[in-house]
């Protein structure tokens, strides 16, 4: 095989056995990687039905056929496992350097099954693989644990751990790797620490061979000159980060502000990306062969909220600042960085805060069940503090610890979480972004916005510019942006590339890499199969057409505010379309005759 390794590394930590097992090269060629390949492990391997932080749920580390190549921006992984957050089939990606180097140790796979009777870390080094026990690193934050993994095994090692808030089992704890990168979203953090598995480190020396190298070189420099030619790709978000959007949504009214009670923040200009630059800024960095650079290494000097590390993104200015009503620049970013220290998804953190601020701001909860805290939207400081809590699941801390829909729900007003399917929506109204919405509702993990990212059309204009308001033409822009994007993230690249390429440039990639031959029609079909199986997975744990919904909030309350004032999102147009075109009946399962097109026909729900 090339640009996949050919082996599955396979680690049972109930029994400690470690075991290695071919690539099933059919599998590979229809799934690609990462995402595709790893949830179809999950897809043969787990009952949809199992409990997410049970021994039987799975955690795969799933690099793609392009990670660890020197293909532009195209170094990441996901983990796939059951989502305890939402009980869907979960793949939260992540970037930096780790999925590369657990390809180069010559893995197209990890797979963690089962559960250490006592907190472990899983050294790897080529073909070297052992657990260690890792009690004395339980209870350390990132940083530490990162740390002191490196001093034990190699310093050239990377390290993908958890914090305090997956040992503690948190519904929005994430996994950190390299200390700043985020495999953020669904709760994978929890998975991992119901495991007790505390870190995995890896080092590779190996190299990934391709099977066209003069193909593949003309390929690669092809897709980085079209990179760095966008004005996206190559100038704007190494010049701004992904923060850069926080004035361009406020600008079109769908910057989601105090809770999404509105869509347009007044003093946005202080948490955009222009401020960032101006104020905080170290220098921009990149992941893994990265042309982008989007990443932000940044310093607060402030007494209040010093630090340093890195962000924060677009989603995490968003969340903490206009979300929660704050315009504070120092405080979002040391939120920022506690959330990286302590191991939890800053979108479902700040959103969940901004949930218990609005419920407060209407007496739906008060100080009592605060412990005296006053949750005013705002109100930098407690925000901040709040964030700390959450990761330690101390004071109110354990209450937000589980994500906004269960904190709403327990007190009987779930109507106050801005989530789809559980989880927290991303900094994009709906209301002023209409596909999104689609887009949010119809998303296989819960609110997502990188499943899809209407916005790039809505929005941004890329590959070309649509209106926002209408619905019209939505739910086939939102297929094909799902589509693409499931088979983009398999092959281990980043989804900033399609500021630059799109499907005939990574159709090229792959072919070139791998020896298969990629049509555009076959790449976008594997991200249509993926999309598919992935809704195959969820229907059978249980989730349903009656979950592809929005908030009633974005449904019916219209935006106050700003260039999208009097808004709502029309779901119900597009949703009906969205299924036909995807070959799903009307309750939104896919039909015999589509699964038979994609090779999926012994996946049926029935």
């Amino acid at each position: 095989m090339f640009a996949w390794t050919g082996t599955i590394l396979r680690v049972n930590l109930t029994s400690g056995s470690i075991t290695r097992e071919a690539t099933n090269p059919e599998l590979a060629r229809q799934y690609i990687g990462a995402r595709g390949l790893g949830t179809k492990i999950m897809q043969m391997e787990v009952d949809p039905n199992v409990d997410a932080l049970g021994p039987d749920n799975k955690l795969i580390f799933a690099p793609g056929p392009l990670s660890g190549t020197f293909a532009p921006s195209m170094g990441r992984y996901d983990v796939v496992t059951k989502g305890p957050l939402t009980g869907t089939i979960a793949s939260s990606n992540s970037g930096g350097s780790f999925g590369p180097e657990l390809k180069m140790a010559g893995y197209d796979l990890l797979i963690i099954e089962g559960q250490a009777k006592a907190p472990v870390y899983l050294w790897i080094e080529d073909d070297k693989v052992e657990l260690r026990d890792a009690g004395h690193l339980w209870g350390k934050w990132v940083p530490d644990t990162t740390d002191l993994v490196r001093a034990e095994t190699n310093e050239e090692a990377k390290v993908a751990c958890i914090g305090p808030a997956g040992e503690k089992l948190a519904l929005i704890a994430c996994i950190m790797n390299e200390m700043h990168r985020a495999a953020g979203r669904s709760g994978v953090g929890a998975v991992m620490g119901s495991k007790n598995l505390k870190a995995i480190a890896v080092r590779g020396h190996g190299t990934i061979p391709v099977a066209n190298p003069k193909a593949f070189n003309a390929a690669v420099m092809n897709a980085r000159a079209k990179i760095q030619a966008h004005p996206v790709g190559g100038t704007g978000l190494k010049a701004y980060g992904t923060d850069v959007l926080v004035n361009i949504l406020n600008e079109v009214g769908g910057l989601p502000t105090r809770n999404f009670r509105d869509g347009y923040f007044p003093t946005a200009d202080k948490i955009g990306g222009e401020s960032l630059s101006a104020k905080l800024l170290v220098r921009p960095k990149g992941c893994f062969a990265c042309v982008i650079a989007c990443g932000r290494v940044t310093k607060v000097t402030n007494p209040k909220f010093a630090g340093e590390g890195e962000g924060p993104e677009y989603e995490t200015a968003w969340c903490f600042g206009s979300d929660c009503g704050i315009d504070n620049l120092d405080a979002v970013t040391k939120a920022n960085y506690y959330c990286n220290e302590l191991g939890l998804d800053t979108i479902s953190m700040g959103a969940t805060i901004a949930c218990a601020m609005d419920m407060y701001a209407d007496g739906v909860i008060s100080a009592k069940d605060t412990g005296g805290i006053a949750l005013n939207f705002g109100d930098a400081e407690t925000m901040v503090d709040l964030v700390r809590q959450t990761g330690l699941r101390q004071g109110f801390g354990d209450k937000l610890a589980d994500g906004s829909y269960r904190l709403a729900d327990s007190y009987g007003h779930s109507e106050y979480s801005m989530t789809v399917k559980k989880q927290e929506m991303p900094a994009y109204d709906p209301r002023a972004v209409q596909g999104i919405g689609l887009n949010y509702a119809t998303s296989n993990r819960g609110g997502c916005h990188v499943r899809g990212y209407t916005i790039s059309p809505e929005v941004l204009g890329v590959p070309v510019k649509i209106d926002q308001h209408t619905t019209e033409g939505k739910a086939e822009f939102v297929k094909i942006f799902q589509d693409l994007t499931a088979a983009l993230s398999s092959t281990g690249a980043c989804l900033f590339t399609t500021f630059g390429i799109g499907a005939d440039e990574l159709a090229e990639l792959l072919s070139a890499a791998t020896g298969i031959n990629y049509s555009t029609a076959d790449f976008m079909q594997a991200g249509e199969r993926i999309y598919n199986m992935e809704r195959l997975w969820n229907l059978k744990a249980g989730i349903t057409a009656a979950d592809d919904t929005l908030p009633p909030r974005i449904l019916n309350d219209p935006l106050p505010s700003g260039a999208s004032k009097g808004e709502v999102n029309h779901l119900d147009r597009m949703l009906p379309e969205y299924y036909e075109l995807r070959g799903w009946d009307t309750a939104g399962v896919p039909t015999p005759a589509k699964l038979q097109e994609l090779a999926l026909a012994n996946g049926s729900v029935n």
